[in-house]
C-alpha cells in the first residue's frame, strides 16, 4: 500500500413517529410522513408511495455482487465457508502477544496492515448501506453476505476493545509489511499492536470504532439482540473515551501520518454521536450535535465524505431526522445540518450554480489523482440518498441559488457517476474487477499478483511483483483508485495511486449499487 494522506428495511428503527396511514402489503410497509415546507425547498406535489422493491436492474445487480465479494477477499483469520479458491487462512495470531484474538477483520488493500481507522468508516459505511437498502439487497439475494462481512468486522472491534478507554488500532508494522511481497498466508513478519488508550489518546479512531458498533448494533437488532446490545455498549464506552480523553492519534502516534494521517477529530466526534442518537435515541447524543455543531461542523461549507472526512456524511444523516420525525423539525441545530447538506447536494448537480468545477470532461466528480474514485463513489452515495430522502418523503425539488431541481436528477448524477465506474467512460474501462469486458488486470494486490501454490519469503515475491504478467488471481469485485482528472489510467501493477483496491472504496460502491439496484427509488419501513 502506498502512502496516503488524508434489520431490514431502511431506518425503520428510528422513524416511530410517521403520521400517513399504514399500507397492508404481504410485508408491512409505511409510508413516512410529508414535511412541512421549507423556505428553500419546492414540494411540487404528491410524490411517490413507498413500496416494494421495484424491477431489478441487472447491471447494477451483478455488480454489487462483485462488490461484496472483494470483502471476503480481504478477510483475516480461520476463514469459515471460504468463496475464494486463493484465499486461506492468514494472521491466525494477531494479538496473541496482548492475550487477545484478534485474527479477524480486513486488510485495508493491497497489503497485510490492519488500519483501525478506514477499517472502522468501512463498517459505518456498509451498516448505513444495510439500514437504508435492506430490502434492494434481499431483492437480488446479497443482504445475508453484507452482513456477514459487516460482522467479520465487529467481531474484531469486540476483541480490539478489551476495556473502556483501550482501543488496538492496528495490527501490523507497514515498514516491516510493505518491504515484502508475498501471500497473506504465508507471511512472515512480525506483527505488532498499536493502541489508543488515556495515556496515548486517539479521538478520531476511537469515535469512527463507535460509530461502526453502533450503526451495526442496528443491523443485528432483530437477528441478534445479545450480539447487538454487546455492540451498543462498546460503542458507547468508545464515544465517551473519545471525548472526555482528546487528543489526535496522528499525534499521539505520529507514524501513522504516512499512510492514515487524519485532518482532525471533530467530524468523527459529531458522527459518532449521530449513530448513537440512531442507535439509542437518547436525547443526550442529539443536543451533543447541536451544541458542538458550530465548533466542528463548519457549516455552509461541503466538503468530501471520505475515511477522514466525515462532515458530509453526517450531515446527510442529520437531515434524515428532519425529513422523517416530524416532531424535531424546529430544530435550529439540525437545521443547520440539513442546509449544509443541500448545499452539499448543489454542489454535486452540473446544472447547479455552485456546481462544483472538480470533475472531469465526460462527468466524474474527482477530487485527488490519488484514490480518485473514492469521492465520485461516496458523492454518489450521498446524492442517491439524499434523492431518496426527498422522494420518500413527498419533497422532489430542492432550490439551489434560486435554481430548482427535481430529486430525481440527484440519482440522475448518481447513475452518471455508477455507470462511468462500470465502464461507460472514454477509456472504455469499467474500475471494478470482473465487471465487463474490460477491467484491470494488474491490479497492485499482492494476493492476487502471486500463484495461491507459490511459495515465497519477503523479497523473492517481488518476482511476481514485477512480472508482465496479468495477475494470476482475480480480485472479483474490487474497485480500484480509479483514473487522472484527464481520464487517462495505467493499468500496471507499480501504479499504486491508480491500481490499488481498497475496502472502504468498496463499501461505498455497495451503498451506491443498493441504492441502484432496483428501480424503486423510494426508500421503505417495516414499521
Amino acid at each position: 500500500m502506498g502512502e496516503k494522506s488524508k434489520s431490514r428495511g431502511c431506518f425503520g428503527w428510528f422513524i416511530a413517529l410517521i403520521v400517513l396511514a399504514a399500507v397492508v402489503l404481504a410485508v408491512v410497509y409505511m409510508v413516512k410522513s410529508k414535511m412541512n415546507k421549507s423556505d428553500d425547498d419546492d414540494q411540487g406535489g404528491a410524490g411517490p408511495v413507498p413500496g416494494p422493491p421495484g424491477a431489478i436492474d441487472k447491471k447494477y445487480a451483478d455488480a454489487l455482487k462483485l462488490a461484496l465479494q472483494f470483502f471476503d477477499i480481504q478477510k483475516s483469520g480461520k476463514l469459515v465457508n471460504n468463496k475464494i479458491p486463493w484465499r486461506g487462512d492468514s494472521g491466525l495470531k494477531d494479538g496473541s502477544e496482548a492475550n487477545l484474538d484478534l485474527s479477524k477483520g480486513l486488510y485495508d488493500a493491497g497489503d497485510h496492515i490492519k488500519f483501525g481507522f478506514p477499517m472502522a468508516f468501512t463498517a459505518t459505511v456498509l451498516s448505513w448501506s444495510i439500514l437504508e437498502y435492506a430490502d434492494q439487497m434481499d431483492a437480488v439475494n446479497l443482504l445475508d453476505p453484507a452482513k456477514e462481512s459487516l460482522r467479520w468486522t465487529t467481531d474484531y472491534f469486540v476483541e480490539a476493545h478489551p476495556s473502556d478507554n483501550v482501543l488496538y488500532v492496528q495490527v501490523g508494522d507497514p515498514e516491516v509489511d510493505h518491504p515484502c511481497w508475498e501471500r497473506p498466508e504465508t507471511m512472515t513478519g512480525k506483527r505488532p499492536l498499536v493502541k489508543i488508550d488515556a495515556e496515548t489518546p486517539g479521538t478520531e479512531v476511537a469515535a469512527e470504532t463507535a460509530a461502526a458498533m453502533a450503526s451495526a448494533s442496528l443491523v443485528f437488532k432483530e437477528s441478534d439482540p445479545k450480539y447487538s446490545a454487546t455492540l451498543l455498549r462498546h460503542a458507547k464506552q468508545l464515544f465517551d473515551f473519545a471525548d472526555k480523553k482528546r487528543g489526535s492519534y496522528s499525534v499521539s502516534i505520529p507514524e501513522v501520518q504516512k499512510f492514515y494521517n487524519s485532518t482532525g477529530y471533530g467530524d468523527e466526534l459529531l458522527w459518532a454521536a449521530s449513530w448513537l442518537y440512531h442507535a439509542t435515541e437518547d436525547n443526550t447524543y442529539l443536543e451533543y450535535v447541536t451544541k458542538h455543531g458550530n465548533e466542528f461542523a463548519r457549516f455552509g461549507n461541503p466538503t468530501w465524505f471520505s475515511w477522514d472526512d466525515k462532515l458530509a456524511g453526517t450531515q446527510v444523516l442529520l437531515s434524515r431526522l428532519l425529513f422523517f420525525k416530524k416532531d424535531l423539525s424546529g430544530s435550529k441545530g439540525l437545521a443547520s445540518y440539513r442546509g449544509t447538506a443541500k448545499a452539499v447536494m448543489c454542489g454535486l448537480l452540473p446544472k447547479s450554480p455552485t456546481a462544483t468545477a472538480s470533475r472531469s470532461k465526460s462527468g466524474l466528480v474527482i477530487v485527488s489523482d490519488w484514490n480518485s474514485l473514492q469521492q465520485s463513489v461516496s458523492a454518489a452515495f450521498l446524492a442517491s440518498l439524499f434523492s431518496d430522502y426527498m422522494l420518500t418523503s413527498r419533497i422532489h425539488k430542492i432550490s439551489c441559488n434560486g435554481k430548482i431541481f427535481k430529486a430525481t436528477e440527484l440519482r440522475d448524477f448518481a447513475k452518471i457517476q455508477a455507470d462511468y465506474i462500470l465502464g461507460k467512460n472514454p477509456m472504455g474501462m469499467s474500475f471494478v474487477v470482473g465487471y465487463g469486458d474490460k477491467y484491470p488486470e494488474y491490479i497492485h494486490h499482492r494476493g492476487a499478483s502471486i500463484p495461491a501454490d507459490a511459495t515465497t519469503g519477503c523479497l523473492d515475491g517481488f518476482k511476481y511483483f514485477n512480472s508482465t504478467k496479468r495477475n494470476p488471481n482475480v480480485a472479483y469485485g474490487a474497485l480500484v483508485g480509479g483514473p487522472y482528472l484527464n481520464e487517462t489510467f495505467s493499468d500496471v501493477r507499480t501504479n499504486v495511486r491508480q491500481n490499488e483496491p481498497t475496502t472502504y472504496n468498496n463499501a461505498l460502491l455497495v451503498g451506491l449499487l443498493s441504492s441502484l439496484v432496483t428501480t424503486s427509488s423510494a426508500l421503505q419501513s417495516l414499521k
